[in-house]
């Protein structure tokens, strides 16, 4: 990143937490803020740029699968949660968190994780104009967006859109849940595999055109293959 102290923002209704996290982070260069609230967030955003939040599921008033629906993926969010049970983490980055940890966590372990998820590319960082079309459709890999064929937006989630991504930029190879993990998300984002099968699940609804073509195929006992020719677009406006 060309900043050198990143922005981070704690939004946790614990004031122990906030105090931790914060002087943790800011003793390994970044610029760490805390804030008790969904509104305190709100207002803390509005004030000055933020490169990640960290992110309580269960707080009093907004909790946090409504902020990270809403805030739909930018800034980046790891969320921390006390219960850790698999159905939070799979809706929680379903909802589009980019990673996600059960409370207590080690502040080194949070650590990394926000050095992971902020090394991942993101849609500034694509080329100008940069899409990648097939059979009609076009995902546009700077606004992060996925048009049918007709022309109409369909929403992606950030889990959706890397997995999409992962296997537009790979068409007809076989990719298992590791590689697709991986290359969607980053190879220290912890995910479990029932995460990726319905995230996968809800791409083929949402790539689902009428025709009865499936365009994620299963590899029995191997993974899964993008059976779709792809060609990259360079330019704003090209269609496939």
């Amino acid at each position: 990143m060309s900043d050198p102290s990143p922005r981070i923002l704690v939004v946790d209704d614990d004031p122990g937490i906030r105090e931790v996290l914060c002087d943790y982070l800011g003793q390994h260069g970044y610029v760490a803020r805390g804030a008790a609230s969904a509104a305190e967030m709100d207002r803390a955003l509005s004030e000055a740029p933020t490169d990640l939040i960290v992110l309580d599921l269960m707080m009093p008033g907004e909790d946090g699968l409504s902020v990270v629906r809403r805030l739909s993926g930018t800034p980046p969010v790891v969320m921390l949660s006390a219960m850790g049970e698999d159905t939070d983490r799979i809706v929680g980055l379903e909802l589009g968190a980019d990673d996600y940890l059960a409370k207590p966590c080690n502040p080194r372990e949070l650590l990394a994780r926000i050095r992971a998820v902020l090394r991942r590319p993101r849609e500034d960082e694509a080329p100008s104009g940069a899409a990648l079309m097939f059979d009609g459709w076009r995902l546009d890999l700077v606004r992060r967006e996925l048009a049918q064929p007709g022309g109409e937006i369909v929403t992606l989630s950030a889990g959706e859109f890397g997995l999409l991504r992962a296997f537009a930029e790979r068409p007809g190879r076989v990719l298992t849940r590791d590689q697709l993990l991986e290359a969607a998300r980053g190879s220290e984002a912890d995910v479990f595999d029932r995460a990726m099968d319905v995230q996968i699940s809800r791409l083929r609804k949402k790539l689902d055109d009428g025709s009865g073509r499936e365009l994620i195929a299963t590899i029995r006992g191997e993974g899964y293959r993008f059976d779709a020719r792809v060609r990259r677009a360079d330019r704003v406006g090209a269609r496939a």
